[in-house]
């Protein structure tokens, strides 16, 4: 046998069945063998997998036992000359696995080869050629040395960034998301160390194949797509810990003397530092809107004070002074709210969401403006212009950030959408999207000019043009996002293309007879989906926002008029423990029916004290998982409130009864 590959997957059902079709495209041919180790995942990913692809040998973890660990348990039965290390968020071309077969037999020495990598914008992956992280290599890496000079050969010896991207080399260190290994070579010097449990792994295994005398080779004839991120939050805390852990782990193991110390110490030191950076960094992440919305509305307010009060008055001092210390910052506090509430800082460059919110907000504010004692009303036309300032200064800040980032991506709406692909495929991407909820501004459809069209891809009529000018075609129609119909394209050219074009377009792949587009495009971000099976309403953040408030204020409530309800209900104890539970935030008035047990696979939520469902006779597991995806998918605060009027008597029964 020629080639066994492992995948070990968690958690990334449409990622894995994205590689695996690329997998079995680049197999055709050749003798090979595909294990997929799944770690224990909660999405599926192993009955789509024994559904779709029977010919992938399985291992179904029920824990996770770590990445090295689960390698080992596919490797120790693997049978082929080489063997390869694969994420299950890459895609590889239709000639990756012949072509790096023919060059290992070509490099008897060879131990390890590493392939040219790019992410899901079509950038190159620096990390596709490594070098040792020696005690200086770790401190320029940890340190943001090497970032700062890419091509130094003294200050960015981690990524090799002196090499060429596009010559073969001879590496020290492989990446563990494509990391093809001699068997010969892996007998000699072992399997992965189990230390280990994620990152480090693939140094410590590179650093010993060539201990054992081999050579790791960068090779750039081929190339694959690694989304990255996919399996870990790469901007967490938690990924900051377990890689320079990882590199302490690696130190201590391979280094010995001052050398070791010092290493280990910088990696200690770096942790620090890294995991303050990373707070920083997303809290402003997080923040920067409504920091900066509060800000610029706040100082607005007192400098459209002073002019109204000018213009109005005739004295820029005419208004009290406590207006600056409880009027303007009440202003401020109620518009960023009503824009937090309305979901305008979840998705930051939707425009009818900002207005709408800062319209209720402004509505609401004249109401308590309205109440006030006549002393506590100081001007209500400079509410008004206020309300004015706050939707131009949001509306500014916005578009000065698109302008310095072109890439942010605004809502799906605001996207100019081509889709690369035959007439069949291409509605059915239409048909997927309107399913999910992701539409878009379609500019029309390219015909693919790499091959005549079959029968089953539907007639070529309604096309803007071809393939062999799709760069031309971009720049004419403004094009912000494509998708492309891999069941109509070879792989390596939707890569040729993606560089190309480059990342200010964002790319993503309607694989064959999926369910999902898959695209991601940012390397430090998690992909993005758009399928009928993730796109759920109770998962907007607004909707989930809603459902938490709905349950505070609601128990609050029923608290406040516990002697008037009390009696309404049946279980009395149990409802004075629910009210409770709920606002803790330990249980939510309405969740998923227990009895379903693929609810793990829809968004979590706290369990219920009601369900859909409650009160009927249905019990066979599909109906219970169709009662929760219907909820799930078209949840709105009406249902909650519907469920709760409906079965108000038995707020007091126990969470997670299935009846």
């Amino acid at each position: 046998m020629q080639l066994s590959i492992v995948i070990v997957s968690y958690n990334v059902r449409y990622f894995l069945e994205q590689c695996l079709l690329s997998v079995e495209r680049a197999t055709a041919g050749m003798e090979t063998e595909t294990w997929v180790v799944d770690n224990h995942s909660a999405d599926g990913s192993v009955e789509m997998v024994r559904r779709r692809f029977p010919w992938a040998r399985v291992i179904a973890n029920d824990r996770n036992p770590g990445f090295s660990v689960a390698n080992n348990q596919a490797l120790r039965q693997a049978r082929g000359k080489y063997h390869l290390l694969l994420n299950p968020d890459t895609l590889v071309e239709e000639d990756t696995f012949r072509r790096c077969y023919a060059f290992a037999e070509a490099h008897p020495d060879l131990g390890g080869l590493g392939v040219r990598m790019i992410d899901g914008s079509g950038r190159f992956l620096p990390e596709s050629k490594r070098g040792l992280p020696t005690p200086w290599v770790a401190f320029t890496k940890a340190f943001g040395l090497a970032r700062l000079f890419p091509r130094s050969l003294r200050f960015n010896r981690y990524h090799l960034g002196y090499l060429a991207e596009d010559e073969t080399h001879e590496i020290e260190v492989l990446a563990g998301a494509f990391m093809w290994m001699r068997a010969a070579a892996l007998e000699k010097v072992g399997l992965l160390d189990e230390a280990f449990f994620m990152y480090g792994e693939d140094i410590d295994l590179s650093y010993r194949l060539t201990q054992g005398g081999y050579r790791n080779y960068y090779y750039p004839g081929t190339s694959i797509i690694h989304y990255k991120g996919e399996s870990t939050k790469r901007g967490s805390l938690n990924y900051v810990r377990v890689f320079y852990q990882a590199m302490v782990i690696f130190a201590r193991k391979h280094f010995v003397g001052p050398g070791a110390w010092w290493l280990v110490l910088m990696m200690r030191l770096a942790i620090y530092l890294r995991a303050l950076l990373t707070v920083v960094a997303n809290a402003w992440q997080r923040l920067r809107y409504p920091l900066l919305d509060a800000a610029g509305m706040y100082l607005g307010l007192r400098l459209l004070k002073q002019l109204w009060a000018a213009y109005h008055f005739g004295d820029p001092k005419y208004f009290p002074e406590y207006i600056d210390y409880l009027h303007l910052p009440a202003y401020t506090v109620l518009w960023t709210g009503s824009i937090f509430l309305g979901g305008g800082y979840d998705r930051p460059h939707d425009y009818g969401r900002l207005l709408s919110s800062l319209g209720i907000g402004t509505l609401l504010l004249l109401s308590i403006y309205g109440l006030l004692p006549e002393d506590l009303r100081p001007s209500r036309a400079l509410l008004v212009l206020g309300a004015g300032w706050a939707i131009g200064w949001t509306l500014l800040l916005r578009g000065a950030a698109r302008l310095l980032n072109p890439g942010a991506a605004g809502p799906a709406a605001d996207r100019r959408l081509l889709i690369v692909g035959w007439a069949a495929e291409a509605q059915r991407t239409l048909s997927l999207l309107q399913r999910a909820g992701a539409t878009a501004h379609y500019i029309g459809r390219v015909s693919p000019g790499t091959r005549a069209p079959r029968p089953s891809d539907g007639e070529d009529g309604e096309t803007i043009g071809r393939t062999d000018h799709l760069a031309t075609l971009c720049r004419l129609y403004r094009v912000e996002e494509i998708i492309f119909c891999s069941a109509d394209l070879d792989i390596a050219d939707i890569q040729g293309w993606m560089r190309e074009l480059g990342p200010r377009i964002q790319y993503r792949i309607l694989p064959e007879a999926s369910r999902s587009i898959i695209g991601s495009h940012r390397p430090d971000q998690r992909g993005t989906l758009y399928t009928i099976d993730v796109n759920l309403r109770i998962d907007d953040p607004v909707q989930r926002r809603g459902k938490w408030l709905l349950d505070r204020t609601l128990a609050l409530l029923l608290l406040l008029t516990l002697p008037l309800n009390i009696w309404l209900v049946e279980r009395k104890g149990g409802y004075l423990g629910n009210l409770w539970k709920v606002l803790i935030a330990q249980l939510s008035w309405v969740g998923y029916h227990p009895g379903d047990p693929e609810r793990t696979l829809l968004p979590a939520l706290r369990p219920g004290v009601l369900h859909p469902g409650l009160g009927s006779e249905v019990c066979a597991a599909e109906s219970l998982h169709h009662l929760n995806l219907l909820y799930a998918r078209d949840y709105g605060l009406r249902d909650d409130l519907r469920l709760i009027g409906q079965h108000f008597r038995a707020l007091g029964r126990r969470p997670n009864a299935a009846g």
